[in-house]
């Protein structure tokens, strides 16, 4: 197949396009800095029109990934950053995709599963979730990651392409062995003895296994009558307390300490990011994957932690 992944120079984008060049695909990912990798890097910025285009003619598959990383502090500069890049990477990817003679048969659109409300009595999943954003219960700062999410989603759906599939993935967190991830930093935090419970430890945490999340990608490619919203996790989510729990034991660290909620956002604080992405409750169940006869390799966190922690002292070592 020929697949074409603009944003594709991060964690997520840089796990596909491995997995799809090992297995011998021809991949392009269309990042803003131009580098070396083992598959084709093309140049673009994500808003106007350039040479990237004749990447897109006769593509099988498209998965946008673009967006500025949300790791970070919600200040005035980077929420317009991050709203933007979404917005305007779906308006110029349909515009071009109106040009092409023989446009990409699926497109897949990254989302995020943060568009579920903050809750703990049952889980969201595509047929009856509920969007967030007017929970009582959560700060009002958590609302932005939502108007965010659901003004992505809303570009996507009015883009018109009559010939091209569109599925959104609203994913949860992808956990990856790989170097700077969210598996790496959560591993980092246990190792340093402090992979103790966040805030309470009630809020539930939504995750997947990059074997599972490349499995499902190939899954819904391959399956046409898959459109729409579709959610990309784990069957089990788990609450946080439990969820580092398990961890430690996949590591083998006895000691931790809890880390208190002012703590978290003192700590967000100093190391740029916010506190919204450890204390909001992430309760996602993939319904339609399930209903679609998608089968999980590590549907629960214990056995899927224990493989992550196998693999990552194995590349430590490399």
């Amino acid at each position: 197949m020929k697949i074409v992944i603009p944003g594709g120079s991060g964690q997520v984008g840089t796990m596909l396009a491995r997995h799809f060049h090992a297995a011998g695909h021809a991949v392009t990912v269309l990042s803003r800095r131009a580098r070396k990798a083992p598959w084709r890097v093309v140049e673009w910025d994500g808003q106007t029109f350039g040479p990237w285009i004749s990447e897109l003619e006769g593509a099988d598959v498209l998965i946008n990934l673009t967006g500025r990383i949300v790791n970070c502090r919600y200040n005035f500069k980077n929420r317009c950053e991050i709203w933007s890049s979404r917005s305007r990477s779906v308006r110029i990817l349909e515009r071009a995709i109106g040009t092409l003679a023989t446009p990409p048969r699926v497109w897949l659109q990254a989302s995020t599963a943060t568009l579920y409300a903050h809750r703990f009595d049952a889980p969201n999943d595509e047929y009856t979730g509920i969007i967030g954003g007017t929970e009582s219960n959560s700060p009002d700062k958590w609302r932005f990651s939502i108007d965010v999410a659901r003004a992505w989603e809303g570009e996507f759906t009015l883009a018109q392409t009559p010939r091209t599939r569109k599925v959104l993935l609203r994913s949860a967190m992808t956990m990856s062995p790989d170097r700077d991830g969210v598996f790496d930093y959560l591993l980092w935090l246990t190792r340093v003895g402090l992979g103790g419970r966040a805030g309470s430890g009630e809020q539930y945490i939504s995750w997947i296994h990059d074997v599972d999340f490349i499995n499902a990608i190939m899954f819904i490619i391959n399956n046409e009558t898959l459109e729409g919203a579709i959610n990309i996790a784990a069957p089990n989510p788990l609450p946080n307390k439990d969820f580092m729990e398990r961890l430690r034991n996949a590591w083998g660290q006895r000691f931790s300490i809890p880390i208190r909620e002012w703590m978290l956002e003192v700590g967000a604080i100093f190391l740029g990011t916010e506190s919204e992405l450890v204390l909001k409750s992430r309760r996602v169940i993939p319904q339609r994957l399930l209903d679609a006869g998608f089968t999980f390799q590590f549907p629960d966190w214990t056995a899927a932690s224990a493989d992550l922690c196998a693999r990552w002292r194995t590349t430590a070592k490399v």
